[in-house]
């Protein structure tokens, strides 16, 4: 092979780090999708604070084939410095509200006070205060510097994190704190999930950039970028669509990757499959169906032998499994195909859109078409490498860019956890996985009051290069609140009867946990019994607790509100060894540490209702223009509070297990046709 260095390439080419507010030495985010979770304890500090995972960023040289030759060290063969620059910024402040993803069919019938800018009323020049910018950052390897980003919005100091190397040359990104706060004095009260006006918070993204001095030559290195996001709740669990695969798939359809030509039940099936299993730690409806010996157990020994047979005599339940995935044209706005997890344009009560859950993407499905009809290779379970630094060097830089995308969801963009959906549009890449930049010379323009749809998807709209804060300030603001709403089977009252289902269908559970084992039940498993009566055992492991259930009262605004004070105190689903080893439960159970927050009802918050007429004081109060002669909240509230007592007369709950209020996110177009 060719030794010679022409190009120097930044991997991953999208890092993902996440706020924390411990203050407590980071941990470095996933770099392989074979690396498994780190043991438990790892990702809170002893006082119950939320560790930050950092982005690492490494330097790889390639040949003029394009072949990976080496990873560039600084000091190691040659290169005498590495010039490091990062440019973060939040823009959500300043950007337009979300309601909806803008390029859906269902888009088009938003009105424009669903697509104008957030904080509508900061006009002129103090726009610009909206927007927590600390600048670009330069740091030299060689002398081993850091950098903070520290900005500010309407004149309030903010921190984004910090950034430093490590001697080898690497560099390490750090994000916020998870601080979240009203810039306005009293708090404007929070209204909604995605678009609260005055609050901000301390995620962020932007480009990363370098420079490395190699043999005496100096050369730039093709650039990458870091997200910086919300707390992954439970990192050991992956989302049956990650943010991989939808990337992936935009490379395919361009054709600048290539499609799998031979199936392999190990390297591409399984991973799968595997994930439907996965989410029985974070979803019960999952854990019924898909968890340890349910019906559709995949990773059962007996099950997994005969999906893994590319015979005749498993092309029945192969193709039984595949037909189960969900196909719009054929199934339209049925909840039962898999998987069961709410898509881009969701809304409560009887579902008006085929995009009301999603599918996989289209690798997944092709995929998965293949190995039905029996055309894979087989094999035992993968291994990879899950520390990357034992791989090859030639694989490094692709287990770089797959492992940090992997941990990320790609489930409803409404609008998400990490980032959303302008991230499947080829037009933001110049590469495969890697954001095309936008530069000074090329500033974007303004898009006026109101985001037109034709304004978002033109050639010089937000569609293509990105500059810093361009990936993030599309979430919800501030992203607690989001969090907070993150819940499964919404329902309006008039759904409510005996084919409802509180655990399914559900938004992003890999990332925000529904219902999870709680330590105190896992102790219980983890304990061998004196007299051989498993049966207290069977019922711990099968017990399921509502990892919201620290949220107070059955209000969703009071809730979100507590969540932006309270986000650390939630659990972190966690790894533990079954000990006992006698084969009755799995090996390795995922289980919620204890939580920060006062003890409360494993049920807490398991029915989650929306109260539609609730939103007409609810979102004429948010624009200030309510004009009845009890104030807005008050209204609300005595409409959310109705609902609770018909829904405790219909489902026979007591009022704890209830949450209930008027959510935007689940009436997108806000009652129009």
């Amino acid at each position: 092979m060719d030794n010679k260095i022409v190009q120097i390439k930044i991997h991953p080419a999208i890092g993902i780090a996440r706020v924390g507010n411990s203050d407590q030495q980071y941990y470095i985010g996933p770099e392989s999708p074979d690396q498994p979770a780190l043991p438990a304890g790892s990702y809170k500090d002893g006082s119950g604070k939320v560790i930050r995972q950092a982005a690492r960023f490494r330097l790889y040289g390639y040949n003029a084939q394009g072949q990976v030759v080496k990873e560039l060290k600084q000091g190691q063969d040659g290169v005498t410095e590495i010039k490091w620059s990062v440019h973060l910024a939040n823009k959500k402040s300043a950007w337009y509200q979300f309601h909806i993803p803008l390029d859906i069919p269902e888009a088009t019938a938003l009105p424009d006070t669903q697509r104008r800018r957030r904080n509508f009323d900061v006009k002129g020049a103090d726009r610009k205060k909206l927007v927590i910018d600390p600048g670009r950052k330069d740091i030299r390897a060689s002398a081993q510097e850091t950098a903070t980003f520290d900005g500010k919005i309407m004149d309030k100091p903010v921190s984004l994190g910090s950034m430093s190397t490590q001697p080898d040359g690497r560099l390490v990104v750090v994000g916020g704190v998870g601080k979240s706060a009203s810039y306005a004095t009293p708090e404007k009260p929070i209204s909604g999930v995605a678009n609260n006006d005055t609050w901000y918070d301390d995620v962020s993204d932007g480009p990363v950039t370098a420079e490395v001095t190699f043999n005496g030559v100096t050369k730039p290195a093709t650039p990458g970028w870091v997200v910086v996001a919300p707390p992954h709740y439970a990192p050991g669990v992956k989302t049956v669509r990650t943010l991989y695969d939808v990337l992936h798939d935009v490379f395919v359809a361009e054709q600048t990757l290539d499609v799998v030509q031979e199936v392999s039940y190990p390297d591409h099936i399984e991973p799968i499959l595997r994930r439907f299993c996965e989410l029985q730690w974070v979803n019960h409806g999952f854990a019924t169906q898909f968890g340890w010996q349910g019906p559709y157990d995949f990773l059962d020994p007996v099950l997994r032998k005969r999906l893994a047979d590319p015979g005749r005599s498993s092309d029945e339940l192969r193709r039984q499994v595949y037909v189960h995935m969900r196909d719009y044209e054929r199934d339209g706005t049925s909840p039962l195909p898999w998987p069961w997890l709410y898509g881009d344009a969701m809304s409560s009560g009887k579902p008006t859109s085929v995009r009301q859950h999603i599918t996989l993407s289209a690798e997944q499905d092709r995929l998965l078409a293949l190995w039905a009809e029996g055309h894979f290779t087989s094999g035992p379970p993968r291994t990879g490498y899950p520390d990357v630094d034992q791989a090859p060097v030639t694989e490094q830089p692709a287990l770089l860019d797959r492992g940090a995308l992997e941990n990320c969801a790609a489930d409803a963009f409404h609008p998400g956890c990490e980032v959303t959906w302008p991230v499947r549009h080829k037009t933001m890449y110049s590469e495969p996985f890697r954001i095309l930049h936008r530069t000074q010379e090329n500033p974007e323009r303004d898009y006026g009051d109101v985001l037109s749809l034709q304004d978002v998807l033109s050639k010089d709209g937000p569609l293509y290069a990105q500059g810093p804060g361009d990936l993030t300030r599309w979430m919800a603001a501030p992203w607690q609140c989001d969090t907070a709403s993150c819940r499964s089977g919404y329902q309006v009252r008039s759904g409510l009867g005996p084919r409802y289902s509180p655990y399914l269908p559900t938004f992003w559970p890999a990332q925000m946990p529904n219902h999870v084992l709680k330590k105190s039940d896992f102790t219980i498993v983890n304990t061998k019994p004196t007299g051989g009566d498993d049966s207290a055992r069977e019922k711990a492991f099968e017990n399921r607790a509502v990892w919201l259930r620290g949220l107070q009262g059955t209000d969703f605004d009071k809730q979100r509100r507590q969540m932006i004070d309270d986000w650390y105190k939630f659990g972190i689903v966690e790894t533990h060894e079954y000990t006992v080893a006698d084969g009755k439960f799995p090996r390795y159970i995922q289980v919620e540490s204890e939580p920060g927050y006062p003890p409360a009802p494993d049920h807490a918050n398991l029915i989650n209702i929306q109260v539609p007429e609730a939103g007409v004081p609810q979102l004429a109060g948010a624009a200030d223009a309510w004009t009845g002669e009890v104030d807005a909240r008050s209204v609300s509230a005595m409409l959310v509070q109705q609902a609770v007592q018909e829904v405790k007369e219909a489902t026979g709950h007591d009022e704890t297990a209830i949450a209930a209020g008027y959510l935007e996110k689940l009436d997108p177009l806000h009652g129009s046709p």
